[in-house]
């Protein structure tokens, strides 16, 4: 995680009860990967939003910071002038989008709980790339108006919201942006939401940067297996503390999608699974541009693109850039 991140959760939650943190982790977590559409924040109070700072906000930057940087990829020279973030709560993914890409630009927070805008505020004054950033509180769903932004993220949002605040959100997305990078929990769920959202901004004329190599229909046949990614995240101590696990780290799952109305270079393929690394070879489960999914089984005689294949990680393009297929 973002060590100036880190250094100003820990100063905020210094001294917080850690039971009161706990219980409300756990109504978070329940609503995170329910299927439950709410109309009232999930954040609701002072105890809530710290709970999610100490557990969902590194998750989520991981998470958020992982999808930036596959659309970074795809879309290079692509860096953003301004970004709105929609149901950005404590903004996680404004401290993604500066880790992606440095320097100062016109941020803007919208979300409809006052506590996590005003401790978002607060944690924003560590960031200097977000010491400027607009805080303001908006019901997200149906009715919402978005100015026009470079960038707009939406992320962990869509679980929270009814299909009709869903399609109302997404639309008005795509009208304010030219790129909109969404990320939901990595579930079957999740993922569902994911390719709802790809749909509509596919029919708003978007194309897909990442994760997928094309902006055909998704090849994963509904019901049988979803698309997901990882990313480790590490645990303060506050976070081993209240969720009371032991190790220094843990893997957030999540589904993305990236879609921009910019010129985009997708990955030729995806690595959609943990590669599967054998003896003298190599298995990696692939999507591909040719709108497929196929297992791939790279060996020595591959020569360098075994070595790379050996060092591919869940998520990644391929081939890497400069090697031959």
């Amino acid at each position: 995680m973002n060590d100036p991140l880190r250094t100003a959760l820990a100063e905020l939650l210094d001294g917080l009860p850690s039971k009161e943190v706990a219980a409300a982790v756990d109504r978070l977590i329940a609503n995170y990967r329910g299927d439950t559409p709410t109309d009232a924040p999930i954040l609701r109070d002072r105890a809530d939003v710290a709970a999610y700072a100490a557990y969902r906000m590194p998750a989520t930057f991981e998470a958020v910071r992982s999808a930036l940087a596959a659309f970074a990829d795809a879309v290079p020279g692509a860096a953003p002038g301004s970004h709105l973030d929609v149901g950005g709560g404590t903004g996680a993914a404004t401290w993604a989008v500066t880790a992606t890409w440095p320097g100062g630009r016109d941020v803007t927070v919208l979300d409809w709980a006052e506590p996590a805008l005003a401790l978002g505020r607060q944690i924003a004054a560590a960031n200097p790339a977000l010491r400027n950033a607009r805080w303001q509180r908006a019901r997200i769903g149906a009715g919402l108006t978005l100015d026009p932004a470079d960038l707009v993220t939406v992320s962990y949002v869509l679980n929270e919201l009814s299909a009709a605040d869903r399609t109302a959100l997404v639309g008005a997305a795509a009208g304010a942006a030219q790129s909109v990078v969404i990320v939901e929990a990595g579930t079957p769920a999740g993922y569902a939401r994911v390719i709802e959202a790809r749909d509509r901004l596919i029919e708003a004329g978007f194309r897909i940067a990442a994760p997928c190599p094309h902006s055909a229909a998704c090849p994963i046949e509904p019901g049988r297996d979803w698309c997901h990614f990882s990313a480790r995240v590490g645990r303060s101590s506050l976070h081993r503390q209240v969720k009371g696990g032991s190790l220094a780290y843990e893997d957030e799952k999540f589904s993305y999608v990236a879609a921009t109305r910019l010129p985009a270079e997708p990955a030729p393929a995806r690595v959609v699974r943990r590669p599967q690394i054998r003896k003298g070879q190599v298995l990696l489960d692939l999507c591909e541009a040719e709108e497929q999914m196929r297992r791939a089984t790279v060996t020595k005689r591959h020569g360098d693109l075994y070595k790379a294949a050996r060092d591919a990680e869940w998520g990644d393009a391929w081939p890497p850039a400069g090697s031959a297929s």
